[in-house]
């Protein structure tokens, strides 16, 4: 599978990435690169930044939001229509998981698709045509701060990194990109990764603290609006996801020690009661 496309900094960037044309200027998301393509078999191939999973249920828990989301929104139809061989286009973008930012996790989308592989163009493609094509095959773009900006009219030195769509903040930062291939990426002056706090309290205190009621009740409204029954199993691996995708580096935090085997208990015994009386 291609590797991810890499990006350097605004100042070690190529001068000509800047000098001419016009340039896509991308939400930088302060999240974890996933990328995936679709195999003869029907099955989609996933992998993270570093890694190929032969089976996607072996990536790391914090990523497995993100790949139901694809597994349940890509119109695999559409791609099998639009290229020879789905093998020859693979996909990149960032799963949403916490990092350093509290992005608003009931509407940042699990993944917002990036760029687009293709074998046959020997390339990525341009940032507009890779932000039609996730949107033809049921997948949300990366949001576009600005497109179609010419170079002369963008320093960046002294361009302003503007708000985040995803949180009431400024963006982590920008992905500038030009048609011809060249990249470089802006961070706001203000933001630095940040270590979570560890957890202090027990395993079932702590799955108390994130399966509250409100989140059962979300997940649950989600579950009924796509036509399925709120069971417990499908109700527990949905909450389970949310929170690991929320905490994950919490829960791996060298100072803390939470028995995963007795949060994962705990949830399931919230959820079953939940399940049993969706009333109380």
């Amino acid at each position: 599978m291609k590797d991810f496309p890499t990006t350097p900094t605004a100042a070690d960037a190529p001068a000509e990435t800047f000098e001419r044309g016009h340039l896509w200027l991308l939400e930088l998301i302060d999240g974890a690169g996933l990328r995936f393509r679709l195999d003869d078999d029907g099955v989609l191939r996933f992998g993270d930044e570093t890694r190929v999973y032969d089976d996607s249920d072996d990536m790391p828990a914090s990523y497995q939001h993100a790949v139901r989301h694809v597994r349940e929104n890509l119109d695999r139809s559409a791609l099998r229509d639009a290229v020879a061989d789905p093998r020859d286009v693979v996909f990149f973008g960032q799963s949403t998981q916490r990092q350093s930012l509290e992005y608003d996790w009931e509407r940042i989308p699990s993944f917002l698709g990036v760029d687009v592989w293709s074998a046959s163009a020997d390339g990525f493609r341009p940032p507009d045509t890779a932000e039609k094509i996730f949107e033809r095959l049921g997948l949300r773009p990366v949001n576009a701060l600005e497109r179609e900006r010419n170079t002369r009219d963008f320093d960046p030195d002294s361009y302003a990194v503007p708000r985040s769509a995803w949180y009431d903040g400024p963006a982590k930062g920008v992905l500038v990109r030009n048609k011809r291939g060249g990249r470089a990426k802006l961070r706001h002056p203000e933001f630095s990764e940040r270590d979570p706090d560890p957890i202090d309290v027990s395993a079932e205190a702590f799955a108390r603290e994130c399966a509250t009621r409100r989140r059962f009740e979300r997940v649950a409204d989600r579950i009924e609006a796509m036509g399925w029954t709120v069971t417990v199993d499908v109700l527990y691996d949905r909450v389970l996801e949310a929170i690991v995708r929320e905490q994950h580096r919490r829960l791996d935090h060298r100072e803390s020690d939470v028995d995963m085997a007795t949060f994962r208990s705990e949830i399931a015994s919230l959820t079953r009661a939940f399940v049993e009386s969706p009333d109380e």
